[in-house]
């Protein structure tokens, strides 16, 4: 049986940790999405490094605000932070012919390819087994997709494990709404690139 597949069951919770996992390199697409994701690590004994990588937000005055909020969170629990590149101009290469698809499309599909990319191999630059991401938290987003990605990513870095948990599971989503208002993070109200900020202009 693979690894990720090796799952053991917590007390009171329909959220689960794979067998042996004691230290996960998570992919935080924001501090608000990522704060009782957190907490409920850390709780369970798993000791999470936030990896922000997100060159998909635009413009850069909105990723700057989404990635010290982040390291605000991070700080405030002492857990480790890495601050990833910031290279849209790469993400939109990585994108281009997919600007107009809808939001759940394949220009997400992309996104979270390329961004899932980046946390398996920085996890195991840093011997980090187990990855895993904020983005399952979010009702906006196609789990399929997210899973898609991260075991595509998991297949091509060797010694990586991809965690495909669903995140809006255990009530995280009502916690997460009440650690918005605890630390006052900003809240965003579109996704992050420009053509999920267009959709929501036109809706």
């Amino acid at each position: 049986m693979p690894l990720r597949r090796k799952l053991m069951k917590q007390k009171a919770s329909s959220l689960t940790i794979p067998t042996g996992l004691t230290h996960v390199m998570l992919h935080a697409c924001c501090a608000p999405c990522s704060s009782a994701i957190v907490e409920w690590l850390l709780a369970q004994g798993v000791r999470p490094t936030i990896f922000f990588f997100n060159p998909n937000i635009f413009p850069l005055e909105e990723y700057t605000t989404r990635k010290e909020e982040s390291k605000r969170h991070a700080e405030a629990l002492g857990i480790s932070w890495i601050d990833g590149d910031y290279d849209h101009r790469a993400w939109r290469n990585g994108v281009c012919g997919l600007e107009d698809e809808p939001e759940r499309g394949k220009r997400c599909e992309t996104c979270f390819a390329i961004r899932l990319l980046a946390t398996a191999q920085e996890a195991r630059k840093r011997g980090i087994t187990w990855f895993a991401t904020t983005l399952a938290s979010s009702r906006w987003k196609n789990l399929q997709q997210i899973e898609q990605a991260g075991y595509a990513a998991e297949k091509a870095v060797p010694t990586t494990h991809f965690w495909a948990q669903n995140w809006r599971k255990g009530g995280l989503q009502e916690r997460r709404n009440a650690l918005l208002k605890l630390y006052g993070f900003y809240n965003q109200q579109y996704c992050g690139c420009e053509f999920s900020m267009r959709d929501i202009n036109k809706r």
